[in-house]
């Protein structure tokens, strides 16, 4: 990831000079040149774009016009719904069970969408909640996918990585598939397994050297474990079902889980945008290509500049990984007892002191999609021109409120 910063504020401010701030921008030739750069990391493999980590649907429908991606994955079953009915797919893997029994009954009453999306399971009772909204025989069949747990647990009750499906072995998996086909009403045409604590935990941590030998050991011990333990799980459930695909991975992990034998596509999303938190990875860095603007208002001393806004905090464990990075201009940091501020935010630095009220400081945030819950639209921003598109905010969708 080598960018030439100074000439990247300057065309970015070019481009948005007449605009007021905040604004949120993605610049399409990285962001073009990460999707080029991820379908050569998938070897070949189709790549499903993780929605949840754009919020665009004109960037959605972008990258899915590309040579080797293919599909949605989405977060949430009114989301699917509304990508397939809108023409941006006509495949959706929806990556967490739903109990939303509106979207469950309006997925059964048309047989188009029940085509087109696949809704996650990992417990009997998400069929029972289905059962519960319509019945067996009164809609169409539902295709669902089965999530095996690829978290990690070398010893007893020791667990590393995300918390998610209950489904861990292969034995539970083939178990939970031969009662899943037995099912009337439900289809099982796919798995999924997403390996968090590779694919969500860079192995680079800036300044953090101890903490980065401890993450590389654990990923090296853990995925020849996963690696025996998904294929044995896919093996399983093929007694029971003839998957169609098996999902895995994510943009810190392409590579590794595309040379998965057992992995028919992988998942990617963050690498399209390169948030702050994938330069702590040392495979791969995606080309930052997310931003946000906003105003200096202040100058309460030397060497400090305050913004106004600020407080775009990531999700995740609270610290300063999930705080958005002051970028643009290059040399500045926030004060430690103030962070990002909801109203307000200090930035510290030799480069404050250029900085005058009216001026623009520019923002990568921690996470992707994210960016654009605070924001109605994104700019997309195309050498010095910059064109308004809506978010999924601005189109009048929070899926996750």
């Amino acid at each position: 990831m080598i960018v030439e910063r100074t000439a990247l504020q300057k065309r970015l401010d070019r481009a948005t000079g007449g605009l007021e701030t905040p604004l949120a921008v993605v610049d399409l030739a990285a962001f073009d040149a990460n999707a080029a750069a991820l379908s050569v990391r998938s070897a070949g493999k189709p790549i499903r774009v993780a929605s949840k980590s754009v919020r665009v649907r004109a960037l959605l429908e972008r990258v899915l016009a590309r040579p080797g991606w293919s599909g949605v994955m989405a977060y949430t079953l009114p989301e699917a719904i509304w990508l397939v009915r809108s023409g941006v797919t006509d495949d959706v893997l929806v990556a967490y069970p739903s109990v939303d029994r509106t979207a469950i009954a309006e997925l059964a009453a048309d047989p188009q969408l029940a085509a087109a999306i696949t809704v996650m399971v990992d417990n009997p009772a998400h069929l029972d909640l289905v059962d519960a909204v319509v019945a067996p025989g009164r809609r169409p069949d539902v295709r669902i996918c089965l999530e095996l747990d690829a978290s990690w647990r070398p010893a007893g009750p020791l667990h590393i990585g995300v918390r998610r499906s209950p489904v861990h072995s292969a034995a539970q998996a083939g178990s939970l598939a031969a009662r899943l086909v037995k099912r009337p009403g439900f289809r099982l045409v796919a798995m999924m397994s997403y390996e968090a604590h590779i694919a969500g935990l860079g192995d680079a941590p800036p300044g953090q050297a101890l903490r980065a030998r401890a993450i590389r050991m654990m990923q090296r011990r853990s995925l020849p474990e996963l690696l025996r333990r998904r294929m044995a799980a896919v093996r399983a459930v093929r007694e029971h079902a003839d998957l169609e695909f098996v999902n895995g991975g994510g943009t810190g992990s392409m590579a590794l889980t595309a040379a998965d034998p057992s992995v028919t596509e992988v998942a990617a999303g963050s690498g399209l945008f390169g948030p702050t938190l994938f330069d702590g990875y040392r495979a791969w860095q995606p080309t930052p290509a997310a931003f946000f603007a906003l105003s200096v208002v202040r100058r309460p001393g030397p060497r400090i500049a305050t913004v106004l806004g600020g407080g775009w905090i990531a999700s995740g464990p609270a610290g300063p990984s999930r705080q958005p990075t002051p970028w643009l201009p290059e040399g500045l940091r926030m004060r430690g007892d103030e962070g990002a501020g909801e109203v307000q935010t200090p930035l510290l630095g030799a480069a404050a002191d250029d900085l005058q009220p009216g001026d623009r400081v520019w923002f990568r945030h921690a996470k992707a999609g994210e960016l654009c819950e605070h924001v109605n639209e994104v700019h997309l921003v195309d050498g010095d021109t910059a064109a308004p598109t809506p978010t999924y905010r601005g189109e009048g969708y929070a899926f996750l409120g």
